[in-house]
């Protein structure tokens, strides 16, 4: 590692990644690239908590490679590996589990209780655990950083805690996280019901763009997306939560100001804005999907060996370090 700082985050592949995974976090991690030492990782641990199909996981966990690759993450800038193949994540949230995590810290955290709701008495162990996992995730790798969605939040803030009762506990170990968060496109908001994520589980649901999605789908998709009542193009999260976030994904994806937006259409209904949105998401996806498609199974499988040799010299270093505080030989 250099004197640059380091940035940790990863995808769960549990789902087809979308335009919200796209615009909220990975277009992030390739500005990040430059700036940061960065490590970016397939979650395919986290991805277990809930019932998934092997062979679906699989290839799913291929596929969110070739999406980091195709997304413009330079293999040669950052480390892009599986977690599985870092035996130390699931060792270290071990070692946090039995040293410096408490019930109560867990039995707090919301996202748990949203998705046990959802789940009934099917929960498993692995889910309510997820926090640690994702705490030994970022303290592994003496990171600095970690870009987020603002549901992420409170477990990165669970980490930072984690980390100060060990090192309060033992030795000064782990350095505390800061937070980073996107302020426009942290969360792409459903097509269909603006007060919904844009959630990759949701298969087939109208609200949701895939980054696979067939183009003339796509274009039906923001064609049938729901708009707010007035017909003035205008970007207000308050009187018009379902056109401002149309015209972020517009923004995200060109590079025009709110502003500009806004005087491009003016004078012309929010009919006019969703075709010219249509255009610009068909143009993104058709240039998207031909550099994803020209990526092999061959290449996707060197980068991922590459990136768990870098990753497991760091990991080990840690690791090393934690069994000496706590006695384990």
């Amino acid at each position: 590692m250099n004197n640059k700082k380091v940035i940790f985050s990863g995808i769960k592949p549990s789902g087809d990644l979308h335009l919200g995974n796209y615009l909220g976090a990975i277009s992030q991690w390739v500005e990040l690239q430059d700036k940061y030492e960065c490590l970016f990782c397939v979650v395919n641990y986290h991805a277990i908590t809930v019932r998934q199909d092997p062979e679906t996981l699989k290839q799913r966990t291929k596929d969110i490679v070739r999406v980091y690759l195709a997304s413009g993450i330079n293999p040669k800038k950052s480390t892009i590996f599986l977690q599985s193949d870092v035996y130390e994540h699931t060792e270290l949230a071990w070692i946090l589990n039995c040293t410096s995590t408490r019930m109560s810290d867990l039995n707090k955290m919301t996202q748990f209780k949203d998705k046990a709701r959802n789940n009934g008495t099917s929960v498993s162990v692995g889910l309510f655990d997820y926090p640690v996992l994702m705490a030994a995730d970022i303290l592994l790798y003496n990171t600095d950083i970690v870009p987020v969605g603002d549901d992420q939040v409170q477990h990165v803030e669970l980490c930072r805690d984690l980390a100060k009762r060990f090192n309060h506990d033992y030795a000064p170990t782990f350095k505390l996280p800061e937070v980073m968060i996107r302020k426009q496109g942290a969360r792409i908001m459903s097509l269909s019901n603006p007060e919904n994520k844009m959630s990759k589980s949701a298969e087939g649901d109208s609200g949701c763009i895939f980054l696979n999605d067939a183009l003339e789908a796509a274009r039906k998709k923001i064609m049938k997306a729901v708009t707010d009542s007035g017909s003035e193009v205008k970007y207000d999260l308050n009187e018009k939560p379902a056109l401002s976030n149309l015209m972020t994904i517009y923004h995200l994806l060109t590079g025009e100001s709110y502003k500009d937006i806004k005087k491009d259409y003016e004078g012309q209904g929010y009919g006019d804005f969703k075709k010219g949105l249509a255009d610009v998401v068909v143009k993104f996806l058709t240039e998207f999907q031909k550099k994803y498609n020209a990526i092999s199974d061959k290449e996707v499988a060197k980068v991922l060996e590459r990136g768990a040799t870098c990753a497991k010299v760091l990991a080990q270093e840690t690791i090393k370090k934690v069994k000496e505080r706590v006695g384990i030989i």
